[in-house]
Protein backbone atom coordinates (compact mmCIF):
# COMPACT_ATOMS: atom_id res chain seq x y z
CA UNK A 1 0.00 0.00 0.00
CA UNK A 2 2.80 2.38 0.93
CA UNK A 3 4.57 1.70 -2.37
CA UNK A 4 1.39 2.45 -4.33
CA UNK A 5 0.92 5.80 -2.58
CA UNK A 6 4.55 6.76 -3.22
CA UNK A 7 4.21 5.69 -6.88
CA UNK A 8 1.03 7.74 -7.39
CA UNK A 9 2.60 10.75 -5.68
CA UNK A 10 5.67 10.46 -7.93
CA UNK A 11 3.48 10.29 -11.05
CA UNK A 12 1.50 13.32 -9.89
CA UNK A 13 4.68 15.38 -9.38
CA UNK A 14 6.04 14.23 -12.77
CA UNK A 15 2.83 15.27 -14.55
CA UNK A 16 2.94 18.68 -12.84
CA UNK A 17 6.55 19.21 -13.94
CA UNK A 18 5.74 18.31 -17.55
CA UNK A 19 2.68 20.56 -17.58
CA UNK A 20 4.61 23.57 -16.22
CA UNK A 21 6.42 24.14 -19.54
CA UNK A 22 3.56 26.08 -21.15
CA UNK A 23 4.39 29.63 -20.04
CA UNK A 24 3.09 32.15 -22.55
CA UNK A 25 3.36 35.90 -23.02
CA UNK A 26 -0.18 36.27 -21.61
CA UNK A 27 0.96 34.53 -18.42
CA UNK A 28 3.88 36.96 -18.12
CA UNK A 29 1.59 39.96 -18.59
CA UNK A 30 -0.83 38.55 -16.04
CA UNK A 31 2.02 38.16 -13.56
CA UNK A 32 3.13 41.77 -14.19
CA UNK A 33 -0.42 43.03 -13.58
CA UNK A 34 -0.63 40.90 -10.44
CA UNK A 35 2.68 42.30 -9.17
CA UNK A 36 1.54 45.88 -9.87
CA UNK A 37 -1.75 45.30 -8.07
CA UNK A 38 0.06 43.70 -5.14
CA UNK A 39 2.47 46.64 -4.86
CA UNK A 40 -0.43 49.12 -4.86
CA UNK A 41 -2.19 47.06 -2.20
CA UNK A 42 0.94 46.96 -0.04
CA UNK A 43 1.40 50.74 -0.30
CA UNK A 44 -2.24 51.37 0.63
CA UNK A 45 -2.01 48.92 3.50
CA UNK A 46 1.19 50.52 4.80
CA UNK A 47 -0.45 53.94 4.65
CA UNK A 48 -3.50 52.67 6.51
CA UNK A 49 -1.36 51.08 9.21
CA UNK A 50 0.65 54.29 9.61
CA UNK A 51 -2.57 56.31 9.94
CA UNK A 52 -3.94 53.83 12.48
CA UNK A 53 -0.69 53.88 14.46
CA UNK A 54 -0.73 57.69 14.60
CA UNK A 55 -4.38 57.67 15.70
CA UNK A 56 -3.68 55.08 18.40
CA UNK A 57 -0.66 57.03 19.66
CA UNK A 58 -2.79 60.17 19.93
CA UNK A 59 -5.56 58.30 21.77
CA UNK A 60 -3.02 56.70 24.12
CA UNK A 61 -1.59 60.12 24.94
CA UNK A 62 -5.11 61.43 25.71
CA UNK A 63 -5.84 58.44 27.95
CA UNK A 64 -2.52 58.91 29.74
CA UNK A 65 -3.35 62.57 30.44
CA UNK A 66 -6.80 61.57 31.69
CA UNK A 67 -5.25 59.01 34.06
CA UNK A 68 -2.92 61.67 35.47
CA UNK A 69 -5.93 63.94 36.06
CA UNK A 70 -7.74 61.11 37.89
CA UNK A 71 -4.64 60.40 40.01
CA UNK A 72 -4.39 64.10 40.87
CA UNK A 73 -8.05 64.30 41.90
CA UNK A 74 -7.79 61.13 43.99
CA UNK A 75 -4.62 62.36 45.71
CA UNK A 76 -6.22 65.74 46.47
CA UNK A 77 -9.34 64.12 47.91
CA UNK A 78 -7.32 61.67 50.00
CA UNK A 79 -5.09 64.41 51.40
CA UNK A 80 -8.12 66.61 52.08
CA UNK A 81 -9.90 63.86 54.03
CA UNK A 82 -6.77 63.01 56.01
CA UNK A 83 -6.15 66.71 56.70
CA UNK A 84 -9.74 67.25 57.80
CA UNK A 85 -9.61 64.19 60.08
CA UNK A 86 -6.35 65.39 61.60
CA UNK A 87 -7.71 68.95 62.08
CA UNK A 88 -10.95 67.59 63.60
CA UNK A 89 -9.02 65.31 65.92
CA UNK A 90 -6.81 68.21 67.05
CA UNK A 91 -9.81 70.48 67.76
CA UNK A 92 -11.57 67.82 69.85
CA UNK A 93 -8.52 67.24 72.05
Amino acid sequence: MKKIVIFLFTILIYVQILDAGDFTQADRERLIRLETTLNMFMKNTDKRFDDMRNYMDKRFEQMFKFLWIIVGIFTTLTLSVIGFAYWDRRTII
